[in-house]
């Protein structure tokens, strides 16, 4: 549903183009520095405003409704909301019988039976990133001593990113990209094999993110290409410390004390400029078809953030069984 997490739980609310959209974290720690300019930086990241980026501008400025008190975290639930300001809903009136092609416009109103909030996607649009990115932050600073770093390593299938959305700027047609994750100074020890391992529990909220389509840790799918004697990761102290991190910093579930990292898959933007075919409720039949509203044409540009935040929620959760 809308909520992830077994102690450190986040339930995320909102629509796309509602009054505003937000999050609540419970089993948030009593005693935590907080206040709303801790989360500026990472929201910052997270805005459009980049060549190749929607030209929806909203604030995001978090306004903290529960769980703080003289700047320190209560113990008790944890709301922050953001408002929506920047609006045109009238651009996605023809999604109620032109449904996106690659988008899910489509499956959401067979689902919820047509009442679903089309505009902008609902529910189900990015624009909700900007909560967990805000529960990303809390989750961080929990983490003492670990750092998470993500960066856009690859767009449109080149590494090249400047390059990537001049093409894409040109051609008029979204692109996706990769991002590398990594996470420093994480102990030996996390992870609840079989069904919460490590990998199970970050993919989980990786795939959370919209247009994710893809996780891989360490070598990943070039792990079936290698031999056994090449894969496996020497190890050459006591403290777990190996020659190659071709398991990414994970073995059987459990994190091993190494690099923790891993790669995801950003789909192209749905939302494309160009073109397309989709099938009319209206007049029961395939037309052409052309996206109206604000969108990016490379939303992997602006996914790095939402990645560490959504690692550093998964982590925190982790972390807290005992």
């Amino acid at each position: 549903m809308n909520t992830f997490g077994n102690i450190f739980r986040i339930s995320i609310f909102g629509e796309s183009h509602g009054k505003w959209v937000g999050v609540t974290i419970d089993g948030c720690p009593a005693g935590i520095d907080l206040q709303e300019s801790d989360l500026l930086p990472d929201l910052e990241r997270r805005k459009a405003g980049a060549t190749g980026t929607t030209p929806r501008h909203e604030d995001d400025i978090p306004v903290f409704v529960s769980g703080v008190f003289n700047n320190k975290t209560t113990g008790a639930p944890l709301t922050i909301v953001f408002e929506n300001n920047n609006t045109r809903s009238a651009d996605y009136d023809a999604i109620k019988n032109t449904p996106r092609p690659g988008h899910a416009d489509f499956v959401l109103n067979k689902k919820f039976n047509g009442f679903n909030d089309h505009r902008g996607g609902g529910h189900s649009s990015g624009r909700l990133t900007v909560a967990l990115v805000a529960a990303g932050v809390v989750a961080k600073k929990i983490l003492n001593g670990i750092t998470i770093g993500a960066e856009l390593t690859e767009a449109g299938g080149i590494t090249d990113i400047e390059a990537a959305i001049n093409n894409a700027v040109e051609d008029q047609d979204s692109i996706g990209g990769i991002i590398t994750c990594t996470v420093k100074g994480l102990p030996i020890g996390v992870g609840e094999p079989f069904f919460n391992s490590i990998e199970s529990v970050i993919s989980h909220a990786v795939f959370s993110i919209p247009a994710v389509k893809g996780v891989e840790f360490g070598s990943g799918f070039a792990a079936a290409r290698m031999k056994g004697s090449a894969h496996n990761d020497a190890i050459i102290n006591e403290h777990g410390g190996t020659k190659t991190n071709n398991a990414g910093g994970i073995n059987g579930g459990i994190s091993n004390g190494n690099e923790l990292y891993f790669k995801v898959a950003i789909k192209p933007t749905s939302s494309t400029p160009r073109e397309q075919q989709t099938w009319n409720n209206a007049s029961q039949s395939v037309e052409a078809f052309t996206v109206k509203g604000r969108h990016d044409l490379c939303i992997a540009l602006r996914a790095p953030v939402v990645v560490e935040a959504v690692t550093a929620i998964a982590l925190a959760d982790l972390m807290q069984v005992k």
